[in-house]
């Protein structure tokens, strides 16, 4: 795959240096304006202190070979420490000033990156190509020393060195022409040289990710309490250590690819160095020698020359520093500007209310998930009437989650729609049709947080009254009155010390309880009850039948006598509705349903037998 990957075509960043640059200096001025006030104070402040810098030894030997009186040398050079001090000091605290502020910026725009990632498109969320390019875009402002924060500093060093390269060029214009030419011309082949080699590991983006996919599941899953049990009781430990080093070992031989390219770049670039060295510091000699220079001259012209080359290679070096920042930056502006499957504010407004009908209808539905050769669903017609109670069973894995994420427009059907009140659902904001829905999956998404919060998913804005009449409905007031600190008890452990873990019944009311607050036109149970024992299931599946009467509910569960208080059931197999009907009429007919209805009263009625 590795090699695959890397015979793709290049690819070059969306958006180029300038582009990224007056990006960030335009959401510096919008975000924090000091940070670019600052940087220009200190582009001033080093300019300064670096033509004083090369101004002070000449000056002090001028007034030497002069014979100056003492308070006229001493008076010379304490002017020039005492301006060395205070550019130094104004520049440590303009520093120190400007540092929160670049923070700030750093992170209100990276919070752009997860925000994207919460709001777009519901598949976007399960395609790993989508998923590293977020780690690709959030390395780019992961800290302060990413390319958000250090571009300040990079922009600030090039600007000082350009306005100090000018100087130079001035007091270097006797020189011979030709060796300012060369100077020039080598550090501008240096730069295109190390450019490209910078960009060897941008195109290389893809490949470097996926060397890295290994060792971030295997971090994720070490810290993972869900999958700690499993670990040791299975010893999975030696398992993911080789596949940590199998990913490691991929990871260098990247970087080994990656440090060739470097070492020739890094023999180009010393090469040239040489070259241009060589040549300044002998044609500075000759003069010299021809005694056309006096010392102060010489040792001016000196530092010039070695300042001029290390300035011509600092703007190259910085230059190339933009560039590689500009990367990381133009990494993520792209993946914000990733285009959406679904409409959102560009969609039809949709207003649900529980006082209007809805009728949800699948016509000729089929569904493959990408990179699948088989459809999950095939040609489903389906009309979920207003206010009716449809249960959907069947074995796993024949389709029941995807039939429920369609109805709730986590994806859009391969082929046939998905309407609400005959209107195909893509015409609509999406994420006003989410408000239609108030579910429950087999996942649970517990935050690590208070009752309170969980419930009502709001910080400060929460209708607290509301809130308890739901946690009684669930039957969890009991529990939360026990608690010294009630409904702003902190549910779980891994943010706060005193947090409570729940147990599965407790979870399940906490979610039954959320589903209420929400009070949605559409209610659907996803299989929310798989962990829990018949008779723990069937009772809350009773609760949510009894107060959720007169709205539309969807119930998918695998054990078909969850469910038999429904109006109509679908038995799907095979990614097709093969049965349908009341729980009655479909032992009746002695199909599938019949069958497996057999099977699990069987194995429930042996499990009786033993535990008497």
């Amino acid at each position: 795959m590795a090699g695959a990957i890397g015979n793709k075509p290049k690819e070059r960043p969306k958006y180029g240096m300038l582009s990224n640059v007056l990006f960030m200096m335009r959401e510096a001025w919008r975000i924090r304006k000091p940070v670019l006030i600052t940087a220009v104070l200190v582009t001033v402040v080093q300019i300064i202190r670096n033509i004083a810098e090369l101004y002070l030894t000449p000056s002090i030997l001028g007034k030497i070979e002069q014979a100056a009186p003492l308070p006229e040398l001493l008076g010379t050079i304490g002017g020039f420490i005492a301006l060395l001090a205070v550019m130094q000091s104004s520049e440590t605290y303009l520093n120190h000033f400007a540092s929160w502020d670049r923070i700030i910026v750093r992170m209100e725009i990276g919070n752009r990156l997860p925000m994207k990632m919460l709001r777009t498109s519901y598949p976007n969320a399960e395609d790993k190509e989508y998923i590293s390019a977020l780690y690709r875009a959030w390395r780019g402002f992961a800290g302060t020393s990413s390319a958000a924060e250090a571009i300040w500093t990079t922009l600030i060093d090039q600007v000082k060195s350009i306005f100090a390269l000018i100087i130079y060029v001035r007091l270097l214009t006797h020189l011979h022409p030709a060796l300012m030419l060369l100077i020039i011309v080598t550090s501008i082949a240096g730069y295109l040289a190390s450019r490209h080699i910078s960009e060897w590991r941008y195109r290389h983006k893809n490949e470097e990710g996926e060397c890295q996919k290994p060792m971030r599941y295997v971090s994720f899953n070490a810290v993972n309490r869900q999958t700690a049990k499993d670990i040791r009781i299975f010893n999975m430990q030696p398992w993911l250590e080789d596949v940590y080093a199998a990913g490691l070992r991929a990871y260098e031989a990247f970087f080994d690819r990656c440090g060739g390219v470097t070492m020739w770049g890094g023999i180009l670039d010393a090469a040239l160095v040489f070259l241009r060295n060589g040549a300044a510091y002998a044609v500075l000699i000759g003069m010299a020698i021809q005694k056309n220079l006096s010392a102060s001259e010489f040792l001016l012209y000196f530092s010039a020359v070695g300042g001029f080359s290390t300035l011509v290679t600092g703007v190259v070096s910085n230059m190339l520093k933009l560039h590689e920042q500009s990367m990381d930056i133009s990494a993520a502006r792209e993946f914000v500007d990733r285009p959406e499957q679904f409409r959102f504010e560009e969609g039809e407004p949709l207003h649900p209310d529980l006082n209007e009908e809805y009728e949800l209808r699948l016509k000729d539905v089929s569904f493959r998930y990408p990179g699948s050769d088989k459809d999950v669903l095939t040609r489903v017609n389906l009309t979920i009437h207003p206010g009716e109670k449809l249960a959907v069973v069947g074995l796993n894995g024949a389709g029941k989650t995807t039939l429920v994420k369609l109805l709730c427009g986590f994806y859009d059907p391969t082929e046939g729609e998905v309407l609400l009140n005959g209107v195909d659902i893509r015409v609509y904001n999406r994420r006003d049709y989410y408000r239609l829905f108030s579910a429950v999956f087999q996942q649970f998404s517990i935050l690590e947080t208070s009752f309170r919060e969980n419930v009502t998913q709001s910080v400060a804005d929460g209708d607290i009254e509301k809130m308890m009449e739901c946690l009684k409905k669930a039957g969890l007031l009991e529990k939360i009155d026990s608690l010294t600190n009630g409904a702003d008890t902190h549910v779980g452990r891994e943010i706060y010390d005193d947090g409570m873990e729940l147990s599965g019944g407790e979870t399940q009311r906490l979610m039954l309880a959320r589903a209420l607050y929400k009070n949605a036109p559409i209610l659907i149970l996803d299989e929310p009850t798989a962990a829990l024992d018949p008779i723990a299931e069937n009772d809350i599946y009773m609760k949510y039948s009894d107060m959720t009467k007169g709205r539309t509910s969807l119930f998918i569960s695998h054990r078909l006598a969850s469910t038999r208080f429904c109006d109509r059931i679908l038995f799907i197999d095979g990614g097709v509705i093969a049965e349908e009907g009341t729980h009655e009429s479909l032992l009746k007919k002695n199909g599938k349903y019949a069958e497996l209805f057999e099977v699990q009263a069987q194995y429930y009625r042996e499990e009786g037998r033993n535990h008497e």
